[in-house]
């Protein structure tokens, strides 16, 4: 069992947040301190608390020092323009609005529509509309229940499509409806808190024994090394890390809080890396092509029948001057039935071509992923260059069917290289990098582990005292000499699996949980899916 440190939101201290305004969002402790007069472990909590609830990252100045680097106008993290919250806001009251019309449109019509074939057919029936003499028959039951699935209406049961669905034990799978509305608007998007988001974050901590570096973030979430700065920041915040600075003036963070357990030394087994977590491609409805074409086609009977039996006949009558037809069939039976069903098929069409964009920013990220992967493994170890054709080679082998264009892959290792300041020289065949940083990163990462020793909650070697006489000092600088030769020699290959191991993760598997999720798996077995075909 592993202890957890969980943030308790706080009001932010508004003289720490007027002070960094007037220094642009930019400062060291001792600014802060000298602008406020709050004792110095007030305002580095302050600090660490800003980080948590507003963009900011940690820097290192010249001299060592930590500045705390925000955004100058203080925004918080999860701040969003007015006309995004407008427009989301909007979508969702018509995506509320359609389905409840939906769920009355899609049963009622094709009932009554039914009834009045089976009426048509069998002429002298005396069934008197939709149910019989006014009722409520028992075809019209079986519909209901059919499309609720047996539960009612269950406004919490969430529906992230097919995949998800053969996840679940049998009598916990979605209702039919839930599948009726994934074809209009796509399945409900996974919205995980940020525990759960945080959730691998914490365990890739706890297995590197509490220090995290931002290339070492990066190797598990693929972000940017901007954006990995900015999470840093915020995990410092929450989590009551404790930025240092390593003799090489890297910012290293510790976790001391996160490595303290009530049942004995903390152990985490390392999450996987962000090229065993690729993106699938994103569904225009998540549903099985079974439940895609049963939908259609139910739909399609709505639209056919509120043709021919409503709509044609009024528009018909009006163009040859004979007398309208009565506005109940005409409005009733043909075009409100119409329209809907119309909808129900551009709604989904519309969304296609949105689909087409999101899908290539997946691929672009997997692209991104990938080459981390290789550009980590010649480098965490000995660093070793990487020529183009390589990163294409690398990447196209991963993706088997789907080839991507060299030019793409090339644009994203040359993001990369801007990223991590890498080396580049020319060659005949076109440019190599190498990315000497990340392996100085994780060297400094494992000579702090060792160092702190957060496992055992004990520090290692003292590296300075003011009370050194010469002979101790002489011994130190010795004992600084052999550090400088362990750094040389520290094996970092644990830390690395293999970047030729590639694998996918659904967007879902965010917000399951992790036990419920192993039990279910090894209870009904899924099948193994295909790497994705992209569009």
């Amino acid at each position: 069992m592993y202890s957890l440190v969980t943030s308790i939101t706080t009001t932010p201290d508004t003289s720490v947040i007027s002070a960094l305004r007037r220094l642009r969002g930019r400062a060291t402790l001792g600014d802060v301190v000298s602008a406020t007069g709050m004792p110095d472990h007030e305002a580095e909590g302050a600090l660490k608390s800003l980080l948590e609830t507003h963009r900011g990252h940690l820097e290192v100045a010249d001299s060592g020092d930590l500045l705390y680097q925000f955004d100058p106008k203080l925004i918080e993290r999860d701040a969003e323009p007015f006309w995004t919250r407008l427009r989301r806001g909007a979508w969702s009251a018509f995506k509320v609005g359609f389905k409840v019309w939906t769920a009355v449109m899609l049963v009622v019509y094709f009932a009554i529509f039914v009834l009045i074939l089976i009426a048509i057919m069998l002429r002298g029936s005396d069934d008197r509309g939709f149910g019989g003499r006014g009722g409520f028959s028992l075809g019209d039951f079986f519909i209901l229940h059919w499309l609720l699935g047996g539960r009612g209406w269950d406004r919490r049961g969430l529906y992230y499509g097919d995949s998800y669905a053969r996840r679940l034990p049998k009598d916990a799978r979605p209702p039919f409806y839930k599948k009726v509305f994934a074809f209009i608007f796509g399945p409900e998007e996974p919205k995980p808190t940020q525990l759960q988001k945080d959730r691998t974050v914490l365990q890739l901590i706890q297995s590197r024994k509490g220090v995290l570096t931002s290339s070492e973030l990066i190797e598990h979430t693929g972000l940017t090394v901007e954006d990995a700065e900015e999470e840093m920041g915020r995990l410092t915040g929450a989590y009551g890390g404790d930025p240092q600075v390593s003799d090489a003036g890297e910012v290293v963070y510790a976790f001391p809080e996160l490595m303290k357990s009530a049942h004995g030394k903390v152990r985490a087994r390392a999450p996987k890396p962000t090229w065993m977590r690729l993106e699938y491609p994103k569904k225009l409805t998540g549903n099985s092509a079974g439940s895609n074409w049963g939908i259609g086609l139910m739909n399609g009977f709505n639209l056919t029948m509120a043709t021919a039996m409503g709509l044609l006949p009024g528009l018909t009558a009006a163009g040859q001057g004979l007398p309208p037809l009565d506005p109940i069939i005409f409005y009733g039976l043909g075009v409100v039935p119409f329209t809907f069903s119309g909808l129900f098929y551009a709604i989904p069409l519309v969304r296609s071509f949105g689909l087409g964009g999101e899908n290539r920013g997946r691929m672009r990220r997997n692209i991104r992923r990938l080459l981390l992967g290789l550009v980590y493994s010649r480098s965490v170890g000995t660093v070793r260059w990487i020529p183009v054709a390589d990163a294409i080679r690398h990447v196209n082998r991963a993706l088997k069917d789907q080839q991507v264009p060299p030019k793409t892959i090339l644009k994203e290792l040359e993001r990369l290289a801007a990223e991590f300041d890498a080396e580049v020289e020319a060659e005949d065949e076109g440019f190599r990098y190498r990315f000497p940083a990340i392996r100085e990163t994780f060297v400094e990462a494992e000579l702090m582990r060792r160092l702190l020793k957060l496992e055992d909650q004990r520090l290692g070697p003292i590296v300075y005292a003011t009370s050194d006489t010469a002979a101790e000092a002489s011994q130190r600088d010795l004992d600084a000499f052999d550090r400088e030769l362990e750094r040389a020699e520290v094996d970092l290959s644990r830390y690395l699996p293999s970047p030729t191991r590639v694998g996918y993760e659904e967007d879902f598997e965010v917000v399951m949980e992790p036990v419920a999720a192993r039990t279910r798996t090894r209870s009904r077995r899924v099948p193994r899916r295909r790497p994705p075909q992209w569009r």
